[in-house]
């Protein structure tokens, strides 16, 4: 076990107990593998608070000698340090890799330039046929609650496509037409079926792709606390002043008491601690955070 992902066995249970994979999901997967054939270019929206976590490892497979590009969307919630550090790892992979924030639509002007750079062998090999108007079809991919229905959103400036704070919200599949130039083939968010790695699925879970009424918040702050230590040590106390030394469950109960988080009784209420602890996490109370790891 890694040192960032010391829990103990109640805290791996809960992790295990998730349903991770749900049945739509195979069919979204098939619905994907049927229509690669029809697109140039994978777009594919990842989270930057957790650039690997949130890459589904089939979609490599999926977009075998297809052009890629890589958004990190929520770029601006995340250790931008680490943004420039895991743009960098994905461009020595050789896939273009653009920093995005869907909402604001920071990184969206530039990206028509950015596709036909991308797919600029597809544009030449159409030239010299004789194809000089054809668009390039690109679908979106991505895990679920990355931003994918927003991105569409943003770079076609209508609301073709439902968003919504929950993940699974596009069931379906829909194509839409940016401009003379693009069609974008959007597809629900899909997981994988099994983790390698546990730390994969406690890093999906803070960052919200995962519902929460499947999550038990007690065991999720605890993780949280684990991967901050490790990977931002200091952090915890420089904003909370909060001592990191102590155990996780006297963290928590240190919490509990600055946000004045008390039972009738006098008692600490430690369920809505974990909650609003890991509730700060996502908005960015606590600091700018990267969980990952850029692989050696």
């Amino acid at each position: 076990m890694s040192k960032e992902t010391e829990i103990n066995e109640n805290k791996k249970d809960s992790i295990n107990s998730i349903n991770w994979y749900p049945g739509h999901m195979t069919k979204a997967k098939r619905m994907m593998e049927e229509n690669i054939k029809l697109v140039d270019l994978v777009i594919e929206i990842i989270d930057a608070r957790a650039p690997l976590s949130s890459r589904n490892p089939d979609i490599d497979k999926l977009s075998a000698n297809k052009f890629r590009l890589v958004l990190m969307n929520k770029s601006d919630m995340a250790d931008k340090a680490e943004n420039e550090k895991w743009c960098r790892y994905f461009e020595s992979k050789g896939i273009k890799c653009v920093l995005i924030n869907s909402r604001t639509g920071y990184g969206i002007k530039n990206l028509d330039n950015i596709i036909k750079e991308v797919c600029k062998d597809k544009i030449e090999r159409d030239r010299k046929r004789g194809i000089l108007k054809r668009s390039i079809k690109c679908m979106i991919v991505g895990i679920p609650n990355v931003g994918k229905s927003t991105f569409i959103n943003s770079i076609s400036r209508k609301s073709a496509a439902k968003t919504g704070n929950k993940p699974g919200v596009t069931k379906g599949k829909q194509w839409i037409s940016v401009k003379n130039d693009f069609e974008l083939l959007d597809t629900p968010g899909i997981l994988w079926p099994k983790f390698d790695d546990k730390r994969t699925g406690i890093v999906l879970a803070l960052i919200g792709s995962v519902n929460d009424d499947i999550l038990q918040f007690e065991d999720l702050s605890f993780m949280l606390i684990d991967i901050l230590k490790n990977k931002y040590p200091g952090a915890l106390n420089a904003k909370l002043s909060i001592d990191e030394n102590l155990d996780n469950i006297d963290i928590l109960s240190e919490y509990a008491r600055l946000r004045n988080l008390v039972k009738t009784g006098g008692e600490l209420d430690l369920t809505r601690a974990s909650k609003m602890l890991t509730d700060e996490f996502r908005n960015n109370k606590l600091g700018f955070f990267t969980l990952d790891y850029i692989p050696e």
